[in-house]
């Protein structure tokens, strides 16, 4: 188990239940960028990666 595997366990367990759209969770990523931009790197990389996971070039 890595680390990251308590938060995510942490979201799905607090708000798995929610329904929410990806232009919502986009505001949430920049939001979390603007108060945290040592993670810009990461964001920027795991929300690239959500946009081109059904693009067969990627």
């Amino acid at each position: 188990m890595y680390f990251t595997d308590r938060g995510i366990e942490e979201l799905d367990r607090r708000r798995g239940e929610e329904e929410v759209t990806l232009a919502w969770v986009a505001e949430r990523l920049q939001e979390f960028t603007d108060t945290h931009p040592e993670f810009e790197a990461a964001v920027e990389r795991f929300s690239t990666w959500l946009a081109r996971l059904d693009d067969p070039e990627d």
